[in-house]
């Protein structure tokens, strides 16, 4: 049985919940920060997907304010878009989608400024435009991107990678808090599984990895190394063994993760987890 990256990191994090939510089939909620994470990931996802267009487009010498000014009308364009096409979900949780705007607009603008400077920096160093610019451009960025591997018994879709000439370096996109330092711990975990998904794929080697944290504006660097492989395995087996001998673990001990999940209820109601139980069994 294969095992979706996400799973790994849901099982750091509360391996009842996960139990709840694959072997007992509960769904959460829709929550706010549900949403926009989902709003946000969906928007980086088309930014990724449209660079080589935009890039394609610049023919010839551009100031930066003329660069900045396209990739801030069409990252505008396109969220206002995406915010449309998921008003139903955003109205499900009584947010206005023109508050939704305003508190994601911040966000893709510094992601604007970011890439427009990237390739300013890029022509002004090696004076290239359109398709050659596009074919020498570094780093290429790709999203979205399907991994799915026997040999790990792992599959997942990593949000970002960028490709260098030396190799690629898997990022993955976060909402909600971050910690003082590094990553969370489930977090770091799907790097490293994301970096063996890679690694098998496209036959390189991913020495590092990131985690961008969008909320707090912060990107944590991670190296890869064996030890992170091996505790990668090791979870696969765990998860794999949870779902297949269908006992339902003990009760999360830091209540602080039970706050806001939206299984909560179900979790400790031990009579319908009772009911559930007997109905797979």
């Amino acid at each position: 049985m294969k095992i979706s990256v996400s799973m790994l990191s849901t099982y750091l994090f509360c391996s009842r919940k996960l139990f709840l939510q694959q072997v007992l089939a509960l769904k959460e909620p829709p929550k706010e920060s549900t949403v926009l994470g989902s709003l946000r990931h969906e928007i980086y996802d088309f930014i990724n997907q449209s660079e080589e267009k935009i890039v394609r487009t610049i023919k010839e010498k551009i100031q930066y304010n003329e660069l900045i000014t396209t990739y801030k009308s069409f990252y505008s364009k396109a969220l206002r878009e995406k915010i449309i096409k998921n008003k139903s979900k955003i109205k499900e949780v009584n947010l206005d989608i023109v508050d939704v705007f305003k508190r994601t607009w911040p966000l893709i603008l510094d992601e604007a400024e970011t890439r427009a400077k990237n390739i300013f920096d890029f022509i002004q160093k090696y004076n290239v435009y359109g398709p050659e610019l596009w074919k020498k451009l570094t780093p290429k960025i790709i999203s979205e991107i399907r991994l799915d591997s026997n040999n790990l018994q792992l599959k997942g879709i990593v949000d970002k990678v960028e490709i260098y000439e030396d190799g690629y370096v898997p990022i993955e996109l976060k909402t909600g808090k971050m910690p003082k330092q590094g990553m969370w711990p489930g977090h770091r975990i799907q790097i490293a599984a994301y970096s063996m998904l890679i690694e098998e794929k496209f036959k390189t080697n991913v020495k590092e990895g990131l985690v961008h944290y969008l909320d707090a504006k912060e990107t944590r660097h991670i190296s890869i190394n064996p030890f992170m492989k091996e505790e990668i395995m090791n979870l696969v087996k765990e998860v794999q063994d949870l779902l297949k001998n269908q006992d339902i673990p003990n009760y999360c001990e830091n209540k602080n993760k039970c706050v806001n999940c939206g299984l909560r209820e179900t979790c400790y109601n031990e009579a319908e987890v009772s009911t559930l139980l007997s109905e797979i069994k």
